[in-house]
């Protein structure tokens, strides 16, 4: 029989689903600026689309500025989602899908379903309270890369 995973106990689990779900209200405002704390500031990221970039600006210039402005309706799935941890809890890792609404150029709607992959460690100073280190989201098999919406940046 197998070793079971290291499922986060309930502390962490819930403290990780409101991470993912604050951090997704900034997506859906197109709010940089908010989303700014969830992240270290070195992370290291990449996605559907993107090589892996070091660091928050790059990180936001490459990937973010490609993606929130031109879609919409972003959520984690948490009914879905996976928390494991590390047993001493210095360390949680979140696989969850998302789902979204990407637009074609005549502004047709379309649903535009990925999943992530975040590794998350204690910030042990103020603000959040877990930040992630390593972030990889990608779209699921058949889902048009690009998403032609023009939604305005409310924080840089």
């Amino acid at each position: 029989m197998s070793p079971a995973l290291p499922e986060a106990p309930e502390a962490i689990r819930a403290a990780i689903h409101d991470w993912l779900e604050r951090f997704a209200a900034c997506v859906r405002e197109v709010d940089y600026r908010s989303a700014y704390p969830f992240w270290h500031p070195r992370i290291l990221a990449f996605g559907t689309v993107q090589a892996v970039v070091e660091g928050l600006e790059p990180f936001r210039d490459r990937q973010w500025s490609s993606v929130w402005p031109r879609t919409s309706d972003f959520r984690f799935r948490l009914d879905a989602a996976r928390v494991l941890a590390s047993a001493d809890g210095s360390m949680a890792v979140a696989i969850v899908p998302f789902e979204s609404t990407g637009y074609h150029p005549d502004g047709a709607r379309f649903d535009r379903p990925g999943r992530t992959t975040l590794a998350l460690v204690p910030n042990g100073g103020e603000g959040e309270r877990w930040v992630a280190v390593h972030s990889h989201m990608s779209l699921a098999k058949g889902v048009p890369p690009d998403s032609h919406a023009d939604r305005p940046v409310k924080a840089q």
